[in-house]
């Protein structure tokens, strides 16, 4: 027989406590009461309730002091309150607290049996997503991480013992190397799977917005900060932060984030008190931070702090074995998505891809699988399906002296503009924001033009 699920009401009022015990047992329900807040507290701690009733007022401890509560002491009961002097206000209050639901008073067993119904078939969703999260890990336990390389299985070898650990992680490579994967894979094999992975590019956002991503606000900290603003630290609590880029940061947003690691704990911008959060960082950059720190546009202290366990991965040209692999993980990947089954390439497209340098990686390469498979006809990847680029083999090695057979001003334009950038992202090892800097165009003008001559 299946179990009877435990329910715990909380009120104080023993009347409405005893007729809400004799509407869910006759509904399966296996429950037990409490008179106040407190009480509650101490039934959560010594059993396993699936859903806790909670009035919001109540004497001792009331609804929003025992919600607050729940979540400090760790309890992953699914909380729904109850009010007979419900407002929306109340309502939004509670779930930022942690509810799951609100109900008002006075409520028939219909609607008790509704809330509780779609809480059920909630719990039973997330069982099931872990479930699959779970066997994922356990068949592929480096993720979207595809290689045969040896290099690359040093790397999976070392992924997966870090994960068990809190220990700071620097992935080093050039852009398009897999860095965001490889953090992934530290934070799904690892102990802290079950909690947030949160991923921000640092170059990404405005400096000036970049210390409320990072740590939120309060109402009013700011001009425009009309009300409280959790941050990433915050968002990932239990979890994983990845910071990508994080030698964009500026010196002193590299205090704070060093302060953070040191001690564990953030500060809104604007508030008075700092909060504890619990935390894996895990950072990343394609640019040598060594260099970086002795130029003085990064701390020491704080490289020293991130650098506990650096993973520097290999350019896509340096293993020059794993291409043909990826290639059919992208066509099986994005032809799944797209409707187009069953393409492969032909020899003549496989050798063009082995040959080609790839300076945008294993980004580029799946960007340039994608737009294959648009192409294609007949089921095959042919080489009219390739970016020019591939085809001739330019990749890294294309300069600015290149001249086009056309004598048009305009492609001629448009070839200088394209050797260019790619002169900017080598000289930057591939970081767009310092590339787009050296062009003197902006980083969004940049992207475009990225994807315009399809360099990744």
């Amino acid at each position: 027989m299946t179990e009877k699920k435990k329910i715990l009401v909380v009120d104080d009022e023993e009347n409405l406590r005893h007729m809400l015990q004799v509407m869910l047992k006759k509904q399966g329900y296996q429950v037990e009461q409490a008179a106040n807040g407190e009480q509650a507290m101490e039934k959560a701690r010594q059993g396993s309730y699936a859903f806790i009733l909670c009035d919001i007022r109540m004497p001792v401890l009331d609804g929003r002091a025992f919600l607050a509560a729940c979540t400090t002491a760790g309890i992953n009961s699914t909380v729904i309150m109850m009010s007979a002097y419900g407002t929306l206000e109340d309502a939004v209050g509670c779930m930022k607290l942690g509810a799951y639901d609100y109900i008002s008073k006075p409520f028939n067993s219909d609607e008790i049996s509704l809330v509780l119904k779609k809480a059920e078939e909630r719990e039973r969703l997330k069982d099931e997503n872990r479930r699959l999260r779970e066997e994922v890990v356990r068949r592929r336990p480096l993720g979207d991480i595809i290689s045969r390389s040896e290099r690359m299985a040093e790397i999976g070898r070392l992924v997966l013992k870090l994960s068990e650990h809190k220990t700071s992680v620097l992935i080093l490579g050039e852009s398009g190397t897999g860095k965001e994967l490889v953090a992934r894979a530290l934070h799904y094999c690892g102990v802290r799977r079950a909690g947030p992975f949160v991923a921000v590019n640092c170059g990404a956002i405005p400096e000036s917005l970049l210390e409320s991503e990072l740590f939120g606000h309060v109402k009013g900290a700011f001009t425009d900060a009309s009300q409280d603003k959790t941050g990433l630290f915050e968002e990932a609590d239990g979890g994983t932060l990845f910071l990508d880029e994080i030698s964009e940061l500026s010196l002193p947003l590299q205090v704070k984030l060093l302060r953070v690691l040191q001690e564990e704990e953030i500060r809104r911008v604007g508030a008075a008190t700092s909060q504890a959060v619990n935390v894996r960082v895990v950072s990343a950059t394609s640019r040598d931070l060594a260099q970086e720190v002795a130029a003085g546009r990064f701390r020491e202290d704080l490289y020293f702090r991130l650098n506990v366990f650096p993973i520097s991965l290999p350019a896509l040209r340096d293993r020059i074995e794993d291409v043909p692999l990826l290639v059919d993980h992208f066509l099986e990947k994005h032809g799944e998505r797209m409707g187009i089954t069953g393409v492969r390439p032909s020899p003549e497209t496989l050798q063009a891809l082995v040959r080609y340098r790839w300076p945008g990686n294993v980004r580029e390469l799946e960007n340039c699988i994608e737009r294959g498979l648009v192409l294609c006809e007949a089921g095959a990847l042919g080489l009219s399906c390739l970016p020019e680029s591939v085809r001739r083999g330019v990749g890294i090695e294309r300069r600015a002296t290149d001249i086009p057979e056309s004598l048009s001003i305009k492609k001629g334009g448009e070839a200088l503009e394209r050797a260019l950038i790619v002169r900017a992202l080598e000289q930057t090892a591939g970081n767009r924001t310092r590339a787009a800097k050296l062009l003197e165009i902006s980083h969004r003008a940049l992207l475009y033009k990225l994807k315009e001559y399809e360099l990744g």
